[in-house]
C-alpha cells in the first residue's frame, strides 16, 4: 500500500526529574499523527543497554518506523479486527481440514498454543504484535523452566505458522515472527543399545508373556512404541514371515506411522514364536483385534507399559535404557547385514540421513587389513629406493 499523504516525523528529547527519554512524533499515511516514547536517553560510552537510545539510534528507530509506514506494514495501520486467539483457532482448523495433518500433529500444535502462546498474545489484536515484542518473547523461552532447543524451535515454528495464516486470511500486512532466529538444533548424541544377550535377559524379566513379546518384537523389528501398540493380527503374516506396519497409536489417537507410509518388516523366527504364544490366549485373537491389548481389548496404556519396562530392566540387572533404545538396537544390528536403503525401508525413515547414524555400527573386519596392505606397498617402494641409493 502506497501512502496517500507524505510521511514525516522527528525525534525530540524530554527531560524529566528522574529520567530523560527520547520521543517521536510522526504522521501516518491516513493523516493520523502519532506521538510515542522510544526509550530512555543514553549518554554514557559504550553500547546502550536494552531500552536505552542515543540520539543517533533513536533517529534510526524512527527511520525504520517511517519505512514500515511507507511500505504499509507498520503495526496498527491495518485493522484486522481479529485477536491472536482467533487466528490460532483458524490455524488449527487449517491444519486439520485443509492440510489434513495427523490428529497427533494438530493436538501437539494446540498444546503449544495453549501452554506457550495464549497467555502472552491471546487477547492481543494481530496488528499490535510487533517484531520487538516477539523477539523478547523468543529470548525469554526457557526462563521459567528448561526447554530444549528443539522445543524452542517448535514453539517459534508454530507461532510463525499462526501469523502466516493470519496474513493470508485476515490481511495482516507482515508476519512479526518472520525474522525471529530459530534455535540451532544440536547433532544427535550417541545412542545406547542392547546386546542380544541383554534383549533376552529383558524378555525373561518381563512381568507377563505379553510384555515379553512386546520387548522382543521391539528389538527384533525396530517398530516404534506407538506402532507396536497399534499392531493388529491382520498385520501379522506368519506364512510370509513379515509384519505390516499400518498405524500408530499416540496420545490417545490412531494415525498413520510417523513417515506417513505403510511398510513391511521381516519377522524373525523368534518374533513369530513370541507372537504365536500371545495368540494362544482365549480372547482378542480375531483379525481386527490388537496383538497387545489393554483392558477389555483396548489399546495399551503407554505410561503403564513404560513402568513395567523399567521394572523389567531393573529385574534383569540392566542399565537404564529408553524404550526407544530397543528400536536403536534393531538398527545397529541389521546395518551390518544389509544395505542402508533396506534398513531405511524397514525402519520407516523418511530421510536416509536418519538411517546413516547407524552406519558406524556396521562391522567392517577387513578395514585394518586394507590399510595394512596399502602401507605395505609403500614400505616396499621405500625399500627399493633405499637400495638404489
Amino acid at each position: 500500500m502506497r501512502p496517500d499523504r507524505a510521511i514525516s516525523g522527528h525525534v525530540f528529547r524530554v527531560d524529566g526529574k528522574r529520567r530523560s527519554v527520547w520521543r517521536a512524533k510522526y504522521r501516518l499515511p491516513d493523516g493520523r499523527q502519532v506521538q510515542t516514547t522510544i526509550g530512555r536517553v543514553w549518554t554514557e560510552r559504550g553500547r546502550p543497554p536494552e531500552g536505552y537510545f542515543t540520539k543517533r539510534t533513536a533517529a534510526a528507530w524512527l527511520r525504520d518506523v517511517l519505512d514500515q509506514a511507507e511500505r504499509g506494514v507498520l503495526p496498527g495501520m491495518v485493522r484486522t479486527g481479529r485477536s491472536f486467539a482467533e487466528a490460532a483457532e483458524e490455524y488449527l482448523r487449517y491444519l486439520a481440514d485443509d492440510r489434513q495433518r495427523k490428529p497427533s500433529t494438530v493436538r501437539d500444535a494446540r498444546s503449544v498454543i495453549r501452554n506457550h502462546l495464549l497467555a502472552p498474545f491471546g487477547a492481543r489484536r494481530l496488528e499490535d504484535i510487533t517484531e520487538d515484542e516477539v523477539d523478547r518473547w523468543a529470548r525469554r523461552l526457557g526462563a521459567d523452566r528448561p526447554l530444549s532447543n528443539a522445543t524452542k524451535r517448535k514453539l517459534i515454528v508454530i507461532f510463525h505458522g499462526v501469523m502466516t495464516r493470519a496474513c493470508r486470511v485476515y490481511g495482516l500486512p507482515a508476519n512479526p515472527v518472520a525474522k525471529v532466529e530459530k534455535r540451532r538444533l544440536t547433532a544427535p548424541g550417541a545412542i545406547d543399545v542392547c546386546s542380544p544377550e541383554e534383549v533376552h535377559a529383558l524378555v525373561r524379566a518381563a512381568a507377563s508373556e505379553q510384555d515379553a513379546a512386546i520387548f522382543l518384537v521391539a528389538a527384533f523389528t525396530g517398530l516404534r512404541q506407538g506402532e507396536l501398540v497399534a499392531l493388529r493380527w491382520r498385520d501379522v503374516d506368519f506364512a510370509g514371515s513379515y509384519i505390516r506396519v499400518t498405524a500408530s497409536y499416540t496420545k490417545g489417537g490412531v494415525s498413520t506411522p510417523k513417515s506417513g507410509k505403510v511398510r513391511s518388516v521381516p519377522m524373525a523366527p523368534e518374533v513369530a514364536e513370541a507372537l504365536a504364544r500371545v495368540g494362544q490366549r482365549e480372547r482378542f485373537v480375531g483379525p481386527d483385534d490388537l496383538d497387545f491389548v489393554g483392558q477389555v481389548g483396548g489399546h495399551l496404556d503407554a505410561s503403564a507399559l513404560l513402568r513395567r519396562y523399567r521394572a523389567a530392566l531393573r529385574g534383569a540387572g540392566l542399565r537404564p535404557l529408553c524404550f526407544h533404545d530397543l528400536r536403536h538396537t534393531f538398527g545397529t544390528r541389521v546395518i551390518g547385514e544389509v544395505d542402508i536403503r533396506r534398513v531405511q525401508e524397514w525402519m520407516g525413515h523418511a530421510d536416509v540421513q536418519t538411517t546413516m547414524r547407524y552406519l558406524h555400527y556396521a562391522p567392517r573386519h577387513d578395514d585394518a587389513a586394507i590399510i595394512g596392505r596399502a602401507f605395505a606397498i609403500d614400505r616396499a617402494k621405500a625399500g627399493t629406493s633405499r637400495s638404489s641409493a
